[in-house]
């Protein structure tokens, strides 16, 4: 089942009637309920939102992620549970003591796919993938010789021009790669804790004062997702400006919904990250070797 994706930018009160979260508009008065199993994400984007402790602790048993946006309106915190997944304490423990050469081969696996996905995008709009398909196949043990940035270098100018930089605070459409990366970080942390793993450990990202180490590892091969819709938007005139409107935003969450393959099946991107953490704990339990990822 899709999950929906509730997006508020205007100033509302939220609470918790009967397992339905209340959204009470505080401009007009209006009042809605929605039946919280069918919520996946929370964007909270306006400072005039009120809500209780009740709705944080409904959402959070039924996994929902919540997003809190800054005064610039970008992602800037989540929220989600930690007690999601039945054999939660055995998957912990098979991931902390995951050895080096399982990860740097799972690092391999990500990154080649990467790659591949980023050649994909190319192909699709410039006609000029083959040198990242190249670089692909070349890619070894935990990616040792740093093709995932040899392949960027080449990936983003042939994509956006050549004075495209990217970057947290670059100009367009920076600001909309980062909505998209934020969201999808979002989506890959509660993917993560529905399969009984720590968002926090990683694979390749270690840094200490990261929280999402392995979010960050687990959505690459994602990112190229993003990327393509990006693309589109930028080149039908929107996204122009740093400040994002809310036909972006949306058209960005979107995402969430658009369908990918992974093997033969095509399914939402949602559903297709659950796939995908699911295999991976299955690689720390030693029951997989590959991490199910999905081809653009």
């Amino acid at each position: 089942m899709i999950k929906k994706t509730l997006f508020f930018q205007n100033p509302a009160y939220l609470s918790i009637k009967n397992q339905q979260l209340v959204i009470a508009s505080k401009k007009s008065g209006e009042i809605t309920e929605r039946p919280v199993e069918d919520i996946g994400f929370v964007i909270l984007d306006h400072p005039q939102i009120t809500l209780s402790l009740s709705v944080m602790q409904l959402l959070a048993s039924h996994n929902v992620a919540v997003v809190v946006c800054d005064k610039k309106h970008h992602p800037t915190s989540m929220m989600f549970h930690l007690d999601t997944h039945q054999v939660q304490t055995q998957h912990f423990r098979a991931q902390v003591e995951a050895g080096e050469p399982l990860k740097k081969q799972l690092w391999q696996q990500t990154i080649k796919i990467k790659i591949r996905n980023q050649a994909a995008v190319l192909d699709v709009t410039k006609g000029q993938g083959e040198a990242l398909r190249y670089l692909a196949k070349q890619v070894k043990s935990g990616d040792s010789t740093n093709l995932e940035g040899r392949a960027a270098r080449y990936y983003w100018p042939v994509l956006f021009g050549d004075d495209f930089i990217r970057g947290r605070f670059g100009l367009p459409p920076n600001s909309m790669l980062n909505y998209g990366y934020a969201i999808l970080r979002a989506a890959v942390a509660r993917a993560l804790t529905g399969s009984g793993l720590l968002p926090t450990l990683g694979i390749h990202h270690k840094n200490k004062y990261n929280a999402y180490c392995l979010a960050d590892d687990i959505m690459e091969p994602y990112r190229p997702y993003v990327d393509m819709l990006v693309y589109e938007l930028y080149e039908s005139g929107l996204g122009q400006d740093e400040a994002l409107s809310v036909e972006v935003k949306k058209a960005l969450l979107e995402m969430l919904a658009s369908d990918v393959i992974i093997g033969k099946k095509k399914r939402p991107l949602m559903i297709a990250l659950s796939e995908t953490t699911a295999s991976l704990a299955r690689c720390f339990m030693g029951k997989n070797k590959r991490i199910s990822y999905p081809t653009l």
